[in-house]
């Protein structure tokens, strides 16, 4: 009997490299469960293809809805469930493994289900230890929910850290491409466009993900997303610029020596490894040719190009409410920049000022972290509406 998978988000980027993965290993999984928020052009197609038993719609409105009941009348045999409420409900399913790949905040809620649900969970939605880390980290602990990361630094990690002594870790290195402005003049940072922000010189990513790439915002959540992984402090998680993103993350131990994790910048390989755990497979997907690669960079983080490092980092050793009002205010900011609303260097300015306004609340619960993110982003959008270009 082939394992069972759901996919939440299964149109976006990691979705679809999911569902390659799943093509290159043959029958060995079958998909139970797909979630979208809108693409249901892209939907139907995944729907024909892998023949899942539930599928989950989240936006709601006549259009959407229209298009949902036509997929109705066209797939009778598959139970559609609609909504928020409808995604955390094909969380809690029963499976094998869930992938949680929703972008953003949206992803905290049915991933926290998916604990109740799946026996491993393939976390590619860095916002749910951002936001929810302590809480989250506790249920997997109680649950006996097997945790595998997908992020391409953080599976890096993982796998480096499976063959060494825990306590032989001295720091971790998360590398950054530095996003498509890394070469930008820093004087003209605040005229970009969105397009110039968007055009990531390594990786094809979904909008949001590649503006936090570009202001480092990304990495930052990954700092917060490695300290609830692995159980080290902030002050031995570093952050280098590597701008041909071959090496994904590196480890470095007592003795001095550095432990790196190389690859083709291909996020199916990530996803093969948290799926066929603890095992190894054949990948099909591309090999380093490092004579033609020729030479490997590194560069320090420059803090007047990526002020949104600094801001994780005091999030995080903060705790409390304070890293789900910075991933709030940012989600707003990066939308606000997307749409011309502000400028690209406005964003960790907004992001600041509202952390400056929040009183953290200590060892939230959930629903004092969703109150914090609610608060945030009406916080920050009244920032972002005071701005004057």
């Amino acid at each position: 009997m082939p394992a069972t998978l759901t996919i939440l988000g299964s149109t976006g980027s990691i979705g679809l490299s999911t569902l390659r993965v799943v093509d290159s290993l043959d029958g060995e999984y079958a998909v139970y469960g797909l979630a979208c928020r809108s693409n249901i052009t892209a939907l139907e197609g995944q729907i024909r293809g892998y023949a899942p038993r539930v599928v989950a719609v989240s936006a709601d409105g006549p259009e959407t809805d229209r298009a949902v009941d036509a997929l109705r009348a066209k797939f009778p045999d598959v139970e559609f469930l609609r909504g928020d409420d409808g995604v955390a409900e094909l969380a809690s399913r029963p499976v094998d493994v869930a992938v949680s790949a929703i972008v953003g905040a949206a992803g905290l809620r049915p991933t926290m289900a998916a604990l109740g649900g799946a026996r491993r969970i393939a976390l590619a939605n860095k916002e749910t230890l951002v936001m929810a880390g302590a809480l989250f980290m506790d249920e997997v602990a109680a649950r006996g929910v097997e945790l595998v990361p997908v992020d391409s630094e953080h599976s890096a990690i993982f796998a480096l850290l499976a063959s060494m002594p825990r306590d032989s870790l001295e720091r971790i290195i998360l590398t950054a491409s530095g996003g498509g402005l890394r070469d930008h003049p820093l004087d003209g940072l605040s005229s970009v466009t969105p397009e110039e922000a968007l055009a990531h010189p390594t990786w094809d990513m979904g909008s949001k993900i590649t503006i936090d790439s570009a202001t480092l915002f990304n990495k930052g959540l990954e700092v917060i997303e490695a300290h609830f992984l692995f159980g080290v402090e902030y002050e031995r998680i570093d952050v280098v610029v590597h701008p041909e993103s071959i090496i994904h993350s590196m480890v470095e131990l007592v003795d001095g020596s550095i432990h790196a994790h190389l690859g083709v910048a291909d996020m199916a390989l990530p996803i093969l490894g948290s799926l066929v755990h603890p095992a190894l497979r054949r990948n099909p997907f591309g090999r380093l040719d490092l004579a033609r690669l020729g030479r490997l960079s590194f560069l320090p983080v420059d803090p007047g190009r990526y002020p949104a490092l600094a801001l994780c980092y005091a999030a995080g050793r903060r705790a409390g409410t304070l890293p789900a009002v910075l991933n709030a205010a940012n989600e707003v900011a990066v939308q606000a920049f997307l749409h011309r609303r502000i400028r690209f260097t406005d964003i960790a300015r907004i992001v600041e000022r509202t952390m400056e306004d929040h009183s953290p609340v200590d060892r939230p619960d959930l629903h004092a972290v969703f109150s914090a993110d609610g608060w945030a982003r009406e916080r920050a959008d009244e920032i972002t509406r005071s701005m004057k270009w």
